[in-house]
């Protein structure tokens, strides 16, 4: 990680897994937070240059009347089509992570601490060097796909394809420098969260140290 000294924590796991909501957590207990999400969106904004490449791709039909990119029918095609998903991900990732590394950047000269940045794919983008430590946000598949179904209300089909496209959770774990069990209840979630944010807190103390000693 160089000698950055901004502290930077990815937090991943799978589709449907809990990670929004344990992101929320660290931002209540004081973290500044990032969204891959949100940036995903922000890059296929309208005039954007990879908006433009996908209307060039994959024409008109996978856009709304006002030119805004039309999820549901992407993820209709990219969660059915593997190919359609790699070109889609060598299309969006590579711009992603420039304008989180942007933004981090940013965060650094602003003097900020520590920055949480949730990160859906952040081990099948092979984005996990990027980031001093690892949280993995741990649910049964069952109940992944209970709340992809029942959230985004999306297809079974269409969930089993998202489930695959992604590193099984259990094989995420094995990467993990955290692991929030989110099975249980949201007072347990939490509970692991404020643990993580505790120890944390004392790696920052720890750098300020080094930091200081001449």
């Amino acid at each position: 990680m160089g000698d950055s000294l901004l502290l930077k924590i990815a937090v991943t796991g799978g589709a449907g897994s809990g990670k929004s909501t344990v992101v929320r957590m660290f931002k209540e207990l004081g973290a500044a937070v990032l969204d891959a999400d949100e940036v995903a969106r922000q890059v296929v904004a309208v005039g954007e240059p990879a908006w433009e490449e996908l209307r060039r791709t994959w024409g008109p039909e996978f856009f709304h009347e006002d030119g805004s990119l039309d999820r549901a029918k992407v993820a209709q095609r990219v969660f059915s089509d593997s190919e359609a998903r790699q070109r889609l991900n060598d299309l969006i990732h590579p711009q992603v992570a420039r304008k989180i590394k942007e933004r981090l950047k940013a965060l650094e000269q602003e003097g900020t601490p520590l920055v949480v940045v949730e990160v859906p794919l952040l081990f099948e983008a092979g984005l996990k060097s990027a980031y001093d430590k690892v949280v993995v946000v741990f649910a049964e598949p069952e109940d992944q796909a209970r709340r992809l179904e029942g959230r985004d209300h999306r297809p079974e089909g269409e969930v089993t394809g998202i489930l695959k496209a992604q590193w099984p959770l259990k094989e995420k774990l094995a990467h993990a420098d955290y692991v929030v069990d989110n099975r249980g209840s949201l007072g347990q979630t939490q509970l692991q969260v404020e643990n993580i944010w505790r120890d944390l807190k004392n790696l920052l103390t720890e750098r300020a140290k080094k930091v200081s000693v001449p």
